[in-house]
């Protein structure tokens, strides 16, 4: 039960590190916070490796998604360098984050595709309207349905596909990975 209560409230602090910091100025908070919480939660669990490869496999995702939502106009990000068809570090931080709550405190999400789907397609437009509305660091450049739409097809298809991923991973042979 300690452990569910580290994973929920470490990626908690991750996302408000992550858009506080991202609105106010200073990107490099949420990464720093996503890193300490990485390397705890990588210590700590009994699912290390699963859960590394996982995470690398979201950055990666939240590369795709974030840049092509920045690319495509239909969003901005705060702080994101002057580049913004590239999804910007704090927002890779926020996925990182993400993918190690996937099979610990979203765990009941693994086996229900369709449940992970409606997650994402409910869960991603309000994590991304909360970060613009608590501290600006998303921006709805063509309003905002038009990017919410976006965000929910967007995840939509992510949170499935992340658990797809994952469960690929996890029955490769240790020596396949290497």
């Amino acid at each position: 039960m300690q452990w569910l209560a580290f994973n929920i409230l470490g990626f908690q602090a991750v996302w408000w590190a992550c858009v506080l910091g991202a609105g106010a100025g200073s990107p490099w908070m949420g990464p720093i916070a996503a890193a300490a919480f990485a390397a705890i939660h990588l210590r700590f669990t009994p699912t290390r490796r699963r859960d590394a490869r996982l995470l690398v496999s979201a950055v990666v995702m939240g590369l795709l998604v974030d840049s092509t939502l920045g690319g495509s106009g239909l969003l901005s990000y705060a702080a994101n360098g002057g580049q913004p068809a590239l999804a910007p570090a704090w927002i890779l931080a926020l996925w990182a984050g993400f993918a190690l709550t996937l099979t610990h405190s979203m765990k009941a999400l693994a086996a229900r595709p369709w449940a992970a789907a409606i997650f994402g397609l409910l869960g991603g437009p309000l994590a991304y309207a909360s970060a613009g509305a608590a501290a600006g660091a998303v921006t709805f450049n063509e309003g905002i349905v038009s990017g919410l739409l976006a965000v929910a097809v967007a995840w939509a298809v992510a949170v499935p596909l992340l658990y797809r991923i994952d469960k690929k991973l996890a029955n490769v042979p240790e020596e396949a990975l290497a």
